[in-house]
């Protein structure tokens, strides 16, 4: 009995020590609208997959973008926390629109080749360092909206992305400081234009990556207490159901620290930036022989000629692209 006395004690002491770090329930933070409500909202995904708690409901203070959300820090956190444990009423999710967890950042910082996997899909080596390339904020769309094949380009592929998202400014960080700069982690589909990226605008990848709708992000931005370990999670993108990526994060060269200390020696890093780590293999652009996504033809060419299709049953179905990551959910998007 004494022994067994200790041993509970001994779990609730370290219960007690884990509980900053540990929630009773995940933190998914989402910003999303509904037809009763003015504009976009901040909210808590209730679950992976549930409705939406209005946190600016329950605490009208509280900013209504996800940028200046994280910009005010533990306080707005802290906030999110108690809206959490209260019970509040949720929204049921047919009656929302998720928009992208984080809008209009100051950057988006992307990273090349940084799979072992997907290194030894192209045969080429594993990087020294970690190769790092941008897009625009303005590509950003919501979890379920949809991707627009530009008529500039033939070749847009599919690319399935843990995202980290930072939650505190900082320059030159230390590896062993870097998790302390990030807010939390979402899913993220670096849609590529294979033939700008790898042929067009002198090779330089930018314009390839960055058409308008080239960067869905969501559903919700799960904080980083709430998962166990962003370096140990299942990753799969399916293209009209079949499953065409499937690895695991602990594939990446490079982690979440190393990639925030060799970003900060460049650029000042501030709340709402977002840092796509790097594809596993399965891309289209290296499948023999190549396959690239799919819009509906029909419907393009009577937009393209100012008609509108009075048939659209018979119309050809686009591709639809899920990207999944486990604990942090699934974004959903139809090409047009």
């Amino acid at each position: 009995m004494l022994a067994s006395g200790r041993r509970c004690l001994l779990t609730a002491l370290l219960q007690a020590q884990r509980w900053p770090f540990q929630p009773s329930r995940d933190m998914r933070l989402v910003q999303f609208q509904a037809p009763h409500l003015t504009g976009p909202h901040l909210g808590l995904e209730s679950e992976n997959g549930g409705g939406v708690i209005n946190l600016n409901a329950f605490d009208p203070m509280l900013p209504k973008t996800m940028v200046e959300f994280l910009e005010q820090g533990e306080a707005a956190l802290s906030v999110a926390g108690r809206a959490l444990a209260a019970q509040l009423p949720v929204l049921p999710r047919s009656e929302v629109t998720f928009l992208a967890p984080v809008t209009r950042p100051d950057k988006v910082v992307c990273v090349g080749m940084n799979y072992v996997d997907h290194c030894k899909e192209q045969n080429v080596p594993v990087p020294k360092e970690p190769i790092i390339f941008s897009k625009f904020a303005s590509s950003i769309v919501g979890p379920y909206d949809e991707v627009v094949l530009p008529p500039e380009s033939q070749e847009v592929d599919w690319e399935v992305e843990l995202a980290v998202v930072i939650g505190k400014k900082g320059k030159h960080i230390k590896a062993t400081d870097a998790m302390a700069h990030v807010a939390g982690f979402t899913v993220a589909h670096d849609v590529s234009a294979r033939d700008w990226q790898m042929r067009r605008n002198g090779k330089q990848w930018l314009l390839g990556k960055t058409f308008d709708t080239f960067c869905p992000l969501g559903p919700a931005l799960v904080t980083k207490d709430s998962v166990a370990d962003p370096h140990n999670l299942k990753i799969c993108c399916r293209v009209n159901g079949e499953v065409v990526q499937s690895s695991n994060t602990n594939q990446m060269v490079f982690k979440t620290e190393e990639l925030i200390a060799w970003i900060s020696q460049f650029v000042t890093l501030y709340p709402g930036d977002i840092i796509l780590t790097g594809t596993p293999p399965g891309v289209g652009v290296f499948r023999k022989p190549p396959v690239f996504l799919k819009m509906c033809v029909c419907a393009h060419a009577c937009r393209t000629k100012g008609l509108t299709a009075s048939r659209p049953t018979l119309l050809q179905k686009g591709d639809e692209v899920q990207c999944e990551i486990e604990e942090l959910g699934v974004i959903i998007n139809k090409v047009v």
